[in-house]
């Protein structure tokens, strides 16, 4: 990682979630940098999710962290998924040098993390100390809305992007940390909402080779195929409650 390239980054996240911390995994294990998910150590070892809590708690030297995940380089400690993902993508080359080039590709992580958000709140639309089953209606309502209005929006502002840089990556020419960010939001959507995505698909072609392009990246292929790549589950952002997604 430039002038760090030899030290290990530590990422903070709950160990059995894909969740945000998954668009950081994607960095790290498609430019090989080296890395230690923290909190699937074991305890033994110095892991566990009691580090995420000595974060929030204030436990650890540093600046207030309010929530994972979280990634330490160094001395430098970076919270918050699009914070950290601009900050690996600059560093290890998965994005342009210019700025204003930076600029935009950040400009499309921040719309990425909005749709991410709105996944999010189909599940969870009143609180997220609540369980799901506490507020299913209300989940139904918002879940709603999502497929009629939230998602053909913004799924149909990624493929313009694509359209006007003219190719499979959203910035520049060669993939970047934003590809790598949406090929983790296209999967996810298709595992939570399938009936939708299904519905949506004709409509971004472009889309779908970058999907393609990404998962067919040798240090991404090998990851989607190991271990260390959580399945998806229920207790994540992308979550498949049939009700939820699209009616027939």
């Amino acid at each position: 990682m430039s002038q760090n390239q030899a030290e290990i980054c530590e990422l903070y996240y709950w160990q059995s979630l894909q969740g945000r911390g998954e668009f950081v995994r994607l960095i790290l294990e498609d430019t090989a940098t080296p890395y230690i998910d923290v909190c699937r150590q074991p305890e033994a070892e110095g892991g566990g999710i009691s580090h995420i809590m000595a974060f929030r708690n204030g436990e650890k030297a540093g600046h207030p962290i309010f929530a994972p995940p979280i990634l330490k380089v160094g001395d430098v400690i970076i919270n918050q998924t699009p914070n950290i993902c601009r900050f690996l993508g600059e560093r290890l080359g998965l994005v342009p040098n210019e700025e204003a080039a930076r600029l935009y590709a950040n400009q499309i992580m921040l719309t990425i993390n909005d749709l991410l958000v709105a996944v999010h709140d189909t599940h969870h639309p009143v609180a997220t100390n609540l369980y799901y089953e506490e507020q299913k209606e209300a989940a139904l309502e918002r879940a709603y809305h999502f497929h009629q209005e939230r998602l053909p929006k913004l799924i149909s502002y990624f493929e313009k992007v694509l359209a006007y840089n003219e190719g499979y990556t959203l910035v520049g020419k060669e993939t970047s940390y934003v590809d790598l960010m949406m090929f983790q939001m296209l999967v996810g959507l298709n595992y939570a909402f399938p009936k939708s995505f299904q519905k949506v698909s004709p409509d971004i072609p472009r889309l779908l080779q970058l999907r393609d392009a990404v998962a067919q990246r040798p240090r991404i292929k090998a990851y989607l195929q190991s271990p260390r790549r959580i399945p998806f589950n229920e207790n994540g952002i992308f979550r498949h409650y049939p009700e939820l997604d699209l009616k027939d």
